[in-house]
């Protein structure tokens, strides 16, 4: 009665729905899994239950000025998404709500301490995922915690923004709509970018390909806008984010020669079935190799005039896990660029192309992407651009 009461029809037939799949699921399952979904639904819960219409916020004379200047402006921007991007923009972003808090979610990810094999967990509907969302940072740190007990890498990051992927509208949250302009139409069309195409059970092709329809959409948005200045800021981010993704791919080739990790024919890292050295001299030349990382860095910055875009993401103590959540987000990004190329920079063309992508098994759309970004763009090689990865 109390979730009629606040929620319309329809979305309270979703949720009973997504709660009586729960019930099946934990009822067939360890404590483990019942205690990560009790969490998800009382912290999808809380979204709901705090957000308002943009349109009673913005008539509201007690709303912040600078609340009302960004839904505004997401106003803006989701028209452009639906008419410029194609996108599927329903009723998302059309409510805002107010967590209090700076991220949405903690995902936690992890690996073994000598493979970059990442761990996966298994989601109804969405199938095998390499990350555990939760709605509380002492929820995610007490998880991985548990991980790293049992031997493993562990990364604990926050979230400013996910998509339901249709299950509700996603609503404007207060984890990311003061980002700055072109941060804030990366996000917006990164996760309705989620909404047009997605392949079940395949991290690394949803990220990839939200990331350049994020990318490529706030692009366009700052062109049409005619602000050239925000733009080249935009574009030097994008450049940073190209030497420091650069940097991390090298550093996770070097682990992976030194751990004899294996290739499958999608290219899929898989662990060695047995250790090439003793656990020791792994220990010994993986922090080497991590040192030797920051050093890079250290240099790459001399050259960004002051720019710590990634200084946060340095100051951690950098295992597999870390570096394996900038690869699900830029690994398969070159194949999708050669995408975009290929079917002349038209988005409908290349999301009917990726759609055909995504019905294809897991194996054969990964090796297309693969081959794609081997080939040989017009006027050069395919260089990879990359979003702020924070």
């Amino acid at each position: 009665m109390f979730l009629k009461r606040l929620l319309p029809k329809s979305r309270l037939r979703k949720w009973l729905a997504f709660c009586a799949l729960l019930f099946v699921i934990v009822a067939v399952s360890g404590c483990q899994t019942w205690r990560f979904y009790g969490q998800a639904i009382k912290g999808q819960y809380q979204i709901f239950s705090s957000q308002e219409p943009a349109e009673k916020l913005l008539a509201d004379g007690q709303t912040p000025a600078r609340l009302k200047d960004q839904l505004r402006l997401v106003q803006n921007m989701r028209a452009f998404a639906a008419v410029e991007l194609k996108l599927p923009v329903d009723d998302h972003y059309k409510k805002y709500a107010d967590l209090h808090r700076p991220f949405v979610v903690w995902n936690v990810e992890a690996a073994p301490e000598f493979s970059l094999q990442p761990k996966s967990w298994w989601y109804p509907f969405l199938g095998s995922l390499e990350y555990r969302g939760y709605f509380t940072k002492q929820g995610a740190q007490k998880y991985g915690d548990y991980l790293k007990e049992k031997g493993y890498d562990v990364f604990v990051g926050g979230v400013e923004a996910y998509s339901t992927l249709g299950w509700f509208k996603d609503p404007l949250l207060n984890t990311f709509i003061f980002n700055p302009e072109a941060d804030l139409a990366e996000t917006i069309f990164h996760e309705l970018g989620h909404q047009r195409v997605f392949a079940r059970g395949d991290t690394d092709f949803n990220e990839a390909f939200a990331t350049i329809v994020g990318q490529e959409g706030a692009r366009r948005w700052l062109q049409a806008k005619g602000d050239l200045a925000t733009r080249e800021r935009y574009q030097a981010e994008l450049r940073r984010s190209d030497q420091f993704v650069h940097l991390i791919m090298a550093t996770r080739a070097r682990l992976e020669t030194l751990y004899g990790d294996q290739r499958t024919e999608s290219g899929k890292i898989k662990a060695a079935k047995k250790p090439p050295a003793p656990s020791a001299e792994l220990r010994a030349q993986k922090q080497h190799i991590l040192a030797d990382m920051q050093q890079q860095f250290a240099e790459l910055k001399k050259s960004w005039n002051g720019a710590a875009d990634y200084d946060k993401w340095f100051a951690r103590q950098v295992n597999n896990a870390q570096l394996n959540s900038v690869a699900a987000y830029y690994d398969l990004l070159p194949g999708f660029e050669r995408l975009l190329k290929d079917n002349g920079d038209d988005l409908e063309k290349f999301y009917a192309a990726a759609q055909r992508l995504a019905k294809e098994p897991k194996k054969e759309r990964q090796q297309v992407l693969r081959a794609l970004a081997q080939t040989e763009a017009p006027g050069g090689n395919i260089k990879l651009q990359t979003s702020n990865f924070k």
